[in-house]
């Protein structure tokens, strides 16, 4: 939880395509559940107003392609660069 907050605290100091970010905390643990069932369905009468998410699905092509990147890359590393990884990332919570 707190890596999270020094997160959104980091987030909310930059910028992106010449506008600042803002970041927030979601309460959502399980996003399954927080998916709206009726815009699912199509019968969203809430729209924007509506608390759930509307999750847009994306295209086969567009799956197809994210997947198989990703694919490459678990593939392609080794453990010694995880184990550096994990190294830079004890460093950076120590300062």
């Amino acid at each position: 939880e707190e890596d999270a907050e020094k997160a959104v605290v980091d987030l909310n100091n930059r910028w992106f395509d010449g506008r600042a970010v803002y970041a927030e905390l979601s309460p959502v643990t399980d996003f399954h559940e927080a998916c709206c069932r009726q815009y699912q369905m199509g019968d969203c009468p809430r729209g924007g107003f509506c608390n759930f998410m509307h999750l847009k699905p994306i295209s086969k092509d567009l799956r197809k392609r994210l997947y198989q990147r990703r694919q490459k890359k678990t593939h392609g590393g080794s453990r010694s660069q995880s184990r550096d990884r994990s190294r830079s990332r004890e460093r950076d919570r120590r300062r």
